[in-house]
Formats: structure tokens, sequence, C-alpha cells
């Protein structure tokens, strides 16, 4: 009787001590079934212990390998898993008695959560490097760019790449700021794609070029019948879409007033309201915001809620303009060259000198998107293997102090675009899909520029 009082004692003092330990422990039998898992574990899946006692493991914990290791007898150690939108460190260990399989006990690290959830940002960031191509996620449903498509080598912009991998976790708003074309919706894809929130959807919303009658319908959706020309069934909003993911407001600044208390109570309630409905419907998004305009110069003039600024502004990234990290250039030349010349079936090997410096000396007043579109001229002019002044746009070419003649930068990009067009219609023979295909655009977008630019005589 004294024995089995022992033995009792002992199992509850182990049990005891197996619950009170940090680590997810779980244990199954020879058929993969849970026959314990301590509380840590449970607290941690959101599960009651008694549930999970008698079920197979695949039922409860996701991307669990614990049946292939009560099959194989083979250990496991140090292993990533993915569980609840976080990469844990796991350990999976056959029991073994008399030579037979009866088991496996498995641990799953997770003891500091905060700390963890940045080493996974981390983690995400190397995984993703390691991928030679990113699966191309379907349009407004996904964001495509990470981290490893930011190309830079100065301290700003790296210091800029650590923050946000600091911060890509949380749950906090964000408020990207830059001039244009510095890259701030690379920024935003990058905070997605390093989230908890990365296997849920991606959602931009470019608030200045929505028609301002239609950017309620179009965040919060409407009901049927909502308004003449309204869908039958009506129609999910960009809110609801992105529900359990991220929502990308570009160009907030653009934002018209009515919209912004709308979209404040948004905010604030977790809620939204289809137009022509009287009920509200929950929704979980994370919200990042980028502006190229003076949100402080427009709380003011009383054009931008400043109420609104301080629920957007929790955390704030500034991306520099080029022209304040020179040291960038040299390296994003080189990724476009590499990248324009694949797409366009061009070997180029070499940058003339005088190019460089043509190029240091200019103050890229379009930055990285001025930058790329130089660089896609160039490499579609060079008559060899060689990138020449004489295979810039004419502005760079008439002076390398960038006399701009007095156009402006949407002039000045579009004189590009229509130069590389009609290059690349000479370089296939007027072929105008191949001539697309080239140039890595569609068919329809390409009859659009060409009509644009009078080039479909």
């Amino acid at each position: 009787m004294m024995e089995n009082k022992s033995i009792a004692f002992q199992n509850e003092m182990l049990k005891t001590i197996i619950d009170s330990a940090h680590e997810g422990i779980v244990i199954v039998d020879e058929k993969a079934k849970i026959i314990y898992m301590n509380k840590s574990y449970c607290e941690f899946l959101e599960k009651e212990q008694e549930e999970v006692i008698g079920k197979h493991v695949t039922e409860v914990i996701e991307n669990t390998r614990m049946h292939i290791v009560v099959q194989t007898g083979k250990e496991e150690r140090a292993d990533l898993q993915y569980i609840k939108g976080n990469y844990m460190i796991a350990n999976r260990i056959p029991i073994v008695i008399n030579g037979k399989i009866i088991g496996a006990v498995g641990t799953v690290i997770f003891r500091d959560i905060h700390e963890w959830k940045r080493m996974n940002s981390h983690i995400k960031s190397l995984l993703l490097q390691l991928q030679t191509y990113l699966e191309e996620w379907k349009e407004d449903n996904g964001a495509k760019y990470t981290l490893r498509d930011i190309v830079s080598q100065s301290k700003q912009m790296e210091m800029l790449k650590e923050r946000v991998k600091r911060i890509a976790d949380s749950d906090v708003s964000v408020l990207i700021r830059g001039e244009s074309g510095t890259g701030k919706e690379l920024f935003a894809h990058s905070i997605h794609q390093l989230s908890s929130r990365s296997h849920k959807p991606f959602i931009k919303v470019n608030c200045g070029a929505i028609p301002d009658h239609l950017l309620e319908s179009e965040l919060f959706g409407y009901e049927e019948g909502a308004f003449t020309g309204a869908r039958k069934g009506g129609k999910k909003g960009k809110f609801q879409l992105a529900d359990g993911g991220t929502v990308f407001l570009d160009e907030i600044g653009d934002m018209p007033l009515h919209m912004q208390v709308k979209l404040l109570r948004v905010l604030q309630e977790k809620e939204i309201e289809p137009v022509g409905s009287t009920k509200t419907v929950p929704v979980d998004v994370r919200i990042i915001a980028a502006t190229n305009r003076p949100l402080e110069k427009l709380i003011e003039e009383k054009r931008f809620r400043e109420d609104l600024y301080y629920r957007i502004n929790v955390v704030s990234i500034f991306i520099p303009p080029l022209r304040e990290r020179p040291e960038d250039i040299s390296a994003l030349v080189h990724h476009f060259v590499n990248k324009i010349s694949k797409r366009a079936g061009k070997r180029i090997t070499a940058i003339d000198e005088n190019v460089w410096h043509i190029f240091s000396q200019h103050s890229w007043p379009g930055n990285i998107r001025e930058l790329e579109n130089v660089v896609e001229v160039a490499v579609h002019f060079a008559e060899g293997e060689t990138i020449t002044v004489e295979a810039l746009p004419e502005y760079l070419r008439a002076n390398s102090v960038y006399q701009l003649q007095g156009k402006t930068l949407k002039q000045l990009l579009e004189e590009t675009e229509k130069a590389i067009i009609k290059k690349s219609l000479s370089l296939h023979q007027n072929d105008k899909v191949k001539a697309a295909e080239a140039l890595g655009i569609s068919k329809s977008t390409m009859y659009e520029k060409l009509k644009k630019y009078g080039l479909d005589g």
C-alpha cells in the first residue's frame, strides 16, 4: 500500500515538474496518439489538456512530425517548426524499450515569446534570401517583395532594414515616409512578409487613385442594392478581404477628410460598416500607411486629422532619398543592369567611367524609380556590351550637372519611357508583342502606351 502511494506521489511530482516547464512537451504512443501534453504547450495552443488526450497528434499540432518519428524511429533535433504564425525549435525523440518503439516525446522551445518573435523575423528574412525565385502571389492578395529586394549598401539603409526586422512581428501601425520613388511600397511588403500575418492577405489601397465617391465602398464594401449599379449579392471591401492580414494605405495624405473620420472609427472599433448596411462586421487587420506629403503641415491646414495621424504613426519609418545615400547608386545600377539586360536578352559587361561620373553628379529627384528608368534606357540603347554616355537619356547627356530645361519629373520619366518603347520596337522589327515581352509588360499595357505616346500609327 505504501509502495503504491510512493509511486503515485512520484508520478504527481513528475507531472508537476513537467507542467511547470517553459518548453512545450508532448508525448505520443506507438500510433501517434497523444497520451500527455504539458500545461505550457496547451496554453500556447489555446487548448485544454483533457481535449487533446487520445487525439492523433496531427489533429492538434500543425506541421508536426511526431507521427513520422514513431514510424521511422529516427530522432530529430533542433528542427524548425512553423506553429501559429511563428517558427519554433522542435526536438522529437523516439521512446524505445526492449528494441521496440512504444512512442515518442517532443519538445518545442518558446521560452521568451517576445524575444523569439524578433528572432523569428530574422529567420524569415534569411529563409527568404535563400529562395532563388519568389512565387508570384495573386494580384491584390499577397506581398511580392521582401527585404532581399531592397538593394543597398549604405549604413542608413542597413540600419533601416534591421529596424524593420525588429518591428515587423508586432501588430503596431507603421507610417512609412519618404519622397516619391524611394521604395516605400517595398518596405510595406517586407514588413508584412516578416510578420506573423505573412500567410494572410496583403491588400494595397492607393488612396490618391480612387475617386472620392468610390473610396468608401472600395474600403468597406457594400450591400446589394446599396446604390445604382451595385453588384448582386454586394461586394466585400479591402478591409474584409485583408481580414487577418495587412492593409497598406498608400498615399494616405491624399485621403479626403470624410473618409479619414470613417477610417479612424475602424481603427478604434476594429469593425467596418459596409455601404447600405445597418450591421457592423468585425475585422482584424494591421495598418501600414505611406506618404510623401508633409502630414504635420496638412494637420495645421485642417486637411488631415490629428487623431488619425497619431493612430497610424505608432512607428515611423523614414526612407532617405537617393541623393543622401550615394553609396547605394553603384549597387542599384548593377542590380538593374542585370535584371533589365536578362529581360531584354542583351549582354552588358561594363559601364563607362564617364557614366559613373554623371550618375554621381546627378541629384536623382525621382530617386530609385528614376535611376531604374535611366538604366533601362541605357541598356536598350547600348550599342555594344558597355554602357556609354551616348546610351543615356538626353537630359543626362546634355550636362552632367543635370540641366532639366524646366521639365517636370513626370515629363522626364515619360520621355524616358517613350524612348525605351521606341528602341524595343526597333530591336524587334516593330513586333509589338515581342517588344512588350522584352520589356516585361502585358500586350494591353503596350498598346495603351503606344497610344499615349502617339506611336501606334
